[in-house]
């Protein structure tokens, strides 16, 4: 099939999922063209079956705020001309679904159908959807989609209870290639990141209000105290100041390494002892997925999709949203022991391989099939 694909390009779950999803199904012979305003940051490598057309949008001087929906929409006019596409894949309901069901009305004025998949990931729905300002188109858009899928059975009753929603919504989880996490670093990698005695403990995330970045400095604070360790912080955002700032008030700064945005998150995951998700809320938890799939357990909040990923007991332990003593115990209780922690290793590697992108790739390709030949029958 010619499948085009729309995304946010960025370090975002989303944007990380539509990539690998774009990936995966190249690689099964489908023609993927992802068409978003910059080449996500996972798309590395294009190829005679995936290709990248960029969404310009013109300044102009009359606009506040630049009409981004619009650009999107005639691009994905043009592409689906040009191109051929039978499928239009979009995720995030705003703004993607909303230009997707305008390019799919100027293109029913030329004889053209083309069926657009929605995917929810959370934000789309949780936060921004259910604003008041957006919280009607967004609906209309999910209503108008010709199939929606969500990546949690969570945000789907949240789908359903935000909103109006008469369309039918099919949960298909996030997913983790279990190839790309097969450890293949040496011990004396390890070295450059903590001491021999010394476990690591890591947190990746777009340091974002939400994912409660002074409980994880403040439980790893705990564990320390405890057990020589050190703490990996992956990710950008606008709490890291304030996390930096802690850190120098409890004199942990020497323990603490700061990344930035990386692309050697799997080497950083090979060597980590466990993984902080202390998140207010999450839509599903892809970043406690890609700790387990590296054989990382996992200490995270209960809420959202997580517990749908980490199973309590078994890959790591789940607590409540900002139960920093009950997630310390849990922590200390994982690390304090090494047969302890290397079962616990073992368990998360095994939960995460059931949501390997062999398994959940074929879900898609089912609503894409189901999807066109729907619309062929109109």
């Amino acid at each position: 099939m010619r499948i085009g694909i729309v995304c946010y390009p960025t370090f975002g779950g989303s944007g990380v999922v539509a990539t690998e999803l774009g990936l995966e199904l190249s690689k099964k012979g489908h023609e993927i063209h992802f068409i978003t305003y910059n080449q996500p940051v996972r798309l590395e490598l294009l190829s005679s079956n995936v290709h990248f057309h960029e969404v310009h949008v013109p300044e102009y001087p009359l606009f506040h705020y630049q009409p981004y929906e619009l650009a999107l929409s005639s691009k994905l006019v043009d592409m689906v001309k040009l191109h051929d596409i039978e499928v239009l894949h979009v995720h995030y309901a705003i703004p993607h679904a909303y230009a997707a069901y305008m390019a799919q009305k100027m293109l029913q004025e030329e004889g053209i159908y083309v069926p657009f998949v929605t995917t929810l990931h959370g934000t789309d729905i949780t936060l921004v959807g259910s604003h008041p300002f957006y919280k009607t188109a967004v609906t209309f858009s999910i209503n108008k989609s010709d199939a929606v899928t969500s990546v949690s059975q969570s945000l789907k009753d949240d789908t359903l209870r935000l909103f109006n929603i008469t369309n039918e919504i099919d949960v298909v989880p996030n997913f983790i290639d279990m190839d790309k996490h097969k450890k293949d670093f040496t011990d004396c990698q390890r070295a450059m990141m903590a001491n021999e005695n010394e476990v690591i403990i890591t947190h990746i995330s777009n340091f974002r209000e939400v994912k409660q970045i002074p409980d994880v400095i403040n439980i790893f604070n705990t564990v320390q105290k405890v057990l020589p360790a050190k703490l990996m912080m992956v990710g950008e955002g606008p709490e890291r100041e304030a996390a930096e700032e802690l850190c120098a008030t409890l004199g942990i700064e020497d323990k603490v390494v700061f990344f930035g945005n990386s692309n050697e998150i799997d080497k950083i995951l090979c060597f980590s002892d466990l993984f902080l998700l202390p998140s207010t809320t999450e839509s599903f938890g892809l970043a406690a997925l890609e700790a387990m799939a590296s054989g990382v357990p996992v200490i995270s909040s209960n809420t959202g999709g997580i517990p749908e990923v980490n199973k309590h007991g078994v890959s790591g332990f789940l607590s409540d949203v900002n139960d920093i003593e009950d997630m310390s115990k849990n922590a200390i209780h994982i690390l304090e022991n090494s047969e302890r922690l290397k079962l616990f290793k073992a368990s998360a590697k095994l939960e995460a391989s059931k949501f390997d992108i062999h398994s959940i790739v074929p879900v898609y390709e089912d609503i894409y099939k189901r999807t066109t030949s729907k619309c062929l029958n109109l």
